[in-house]
């Protein structure tokens, strides 16, 4: 399962991610929106930007696939003093869930959803949406992927932790072989390995699931906000009919 064991060590191996910016981002971009102050983040892994939002004045539940991804989020959370529900489940398939003001999905959660399964989660995505409600989410773009992480490796080495990422393209996905190295209290290295697919998302291709399954795309730009084109990433910022 991906996340299994790079869950503990995700927010320290990307700390130059910079979430309070990132999380300013949309908080700016929602008000602006007048989303409403309920949301819930898809694929929420270990809550960062649930708990930024929280401290901003939103009320929060987040949802992810990955157990261990929950159980950081929640530590996180707590020692914090923050109140967000975190709850087990996938995008492609949620399931009796309230109608928020708006969904927010960052960091890649729909580049883990196979294209031919793409249209049907944003169905559901619809379904936990109240009329009005506010859709928004990123993908890594398909030049990301194919030019810059695609055939490979990635690296990050740490007095406690070395992160290795072996990357390969097949078909119109990523897979990434990721192994840890993490430094024990006796001063030994345990070894955790994982398997991470990312799928390669067109625009159009997205735009035309998300209109099928009843959003209006209000707009399609880069990472914070940048031009989209050469950028990344790209924002959907989408509305349910």
């Amino acid at each position: 399962m991906a996340y299994e064991y790079l869950a503990e060590w995700f927010e320290y191996l990307n700390d130059d991610c910079d979430y309070q910016k990132w999380s300013q981002y949309f908080i700016r971009g929602l008000e602006a929106l007048q989303a409403g102050r309920r949301g819930l983040e898809l694929g929420c892994g270990s809550g960062a930007f649930s708990r930024v939002l929280t401290k901003n004045g939103y009320i929060m539940t987040g949802i992810d696939r990955s157990e261990s991804m929950l159980t950081k989020a929640a530590q996180l959370a707590a020692r914090e003093g923050l109140s967000i529900r975190f709850l087990r489940g996938d995008v492609r398939d949620l399931r009796a869930l309230p109608a928020f003001d708006f969904l927010l999905a960052p960091n890649d959660c729909y580049n883990y959803v196979p294209p031919a399964q793409l249209g049907g989660a944003f169905g559901r995505a619809a379904a936990c949406l109240k009329r009005g409600g506010l859709f928004w989410f990123d993908v890594s773009t398909p030049c990301k992927l194919r030019g810059k992480v695609a055939d490979t490796v990635s690296a990050d080495d740490r007095d406690d932790v070395t992160y290795l990422s072996f990357n390969r393209s097949e078909g119109n996905a990523v897979i990434m072989d990721v192994t840890l190295f993490v430094r024990e209290k006796d001063g030994r290295f345990s070894r955790y390995d994982e398997i991470h697919t990312q799928y390669i998302h067109e625009e159009a291709e997205i735009v035309s699931a998300l209109r099928h399954a009843g959003f209006d795309v209000l707009n399609v730009e880069g990472h914070l906000g940048e031009n989209k084109e050469g950028s990344d990433r790209w924002n959907f910022i989408c509305r349910r009919a």
